[in-house]
């Protein structure tokens, strides 16, 4: 059977005849458009059928394209996949890098709370973004050097705070609770390369603590997106501010000056989606 012939089909014949050079705004215009509307359907289908599930298949036949057409866009499932991935950890990021220019800059323990909160914000607004990037592997896929910048966009916001309060001396280098045993050569040498690349201003053991407590940021997300939190903590919110309070004292960061009330409104829309039923996690 003859496919059918799309708009999406249409505007593609349009584009290639029309005698432009490649540069012109039209045509990358039309380009980016066409992008979009496959990555929007792609991300539409990977809520429904998970990143494994997802194909190009699938999406030329809902966007009523030939199959051939995508191609000119996305060569292998593997070149969308990574573009959702790239547009994801630049998401993240963008939400922290917001976050963290909104607050005072001598304020590194305010800075530490936005930038968690907008973190779990994001998480929560974009549950299967959230999954693609932080979530299990996609079975066949290995991510390209494409998404090693964005993927660390969110986490150069955290070294640059650490950077920040320990060149303004705000920065705790010991430990709640009193010092532990030094960190021994072979700990020492295992953390080069995280001291060297993100906190080149503190010492190894501080180090160590702003890797837990960012870790335990994205575990907490983790938790509450993927139901281990169902039937254990009935209010997830003034948990998770809590936590954010002791993770930045773990790192050394001094208290919020002004850590206002969660807007508890702005953070329930994304606890379920309207008319179903409350166990909606990303199992």
């Amino acid at each position: 059977m003859q496919e059918r012939c799309s708009v999406i089909d249409l505007a593609l014949t349009l584009w290639k005849s029309v005698a432009m050079p490649p540069s012109t705004g039209l045509r990358a215009r039309m380009r980016a458009e066409l992008t979009a509307e496959i990555k929007d359907e792609a991300r539409r289908q990977l809520a429904v059928e998970g990143a494994p599930g997802l194909s190009l298949r699938s999406v030329t036949r809902t966007l009523g394209m030939s199959s051939s057409a995508i191609y000119r866009y996305f060569p292998s499932r593997d070149d969308l996949l990574t573009a959702l991935i790239v547009d994801a950890y630049d998401a993240v990021g963008a939400a922290a890098e917001e976050a963290d220019s909104g607050c005072p800059s001598g304020d590194h323990g305010g800075r530490w709370w936005s930038i968690g909160r907008a973190v779990r914000r994001w998480a929560l607004d974009n549950p299967h973004e959230y999954a693609l990037v932080y979530g299990s592997p996609v079975p066949g896929y290995r991510a390209p050097e494409d998404t090693v910048g964005p993927a660390s966009r969110v986490t150069l916001v955290l070294s640059r705070l650490v950077d920040d309060a320990a060149r303004s001396g705000t920065l705790a280098v010991d430990p709640p609770g009193g010092a532990l045993p030094a960190l021994d050569d072979v700990a020492r040498d295992a953390l080069r390369t995280l001291v060297d690349v993100a906190f080149p201003n503190v010492r190894p053991d501080v180090a160590v603590r702003a890797l837990a407590a960012w870790t335990q940021l994205f575990g907490m997300i983790s938790f509450e997106l993927f139901g281990h939190f169902h039937n254990v903590i009935d209010d997830v919110d003034p948990v998770f501010d809590r936590a954010l309070l002791e993770t930045g004292r773990l790192v050394g960061f001094p208290p919020p000056r002004a850590a206002a009330s969660p807007d508890r409104d702005e953070l329930a829309h994304g606890a379920a989606p309207d008319g179903e039923d409350e166990i909606w996690y990303l199992v």
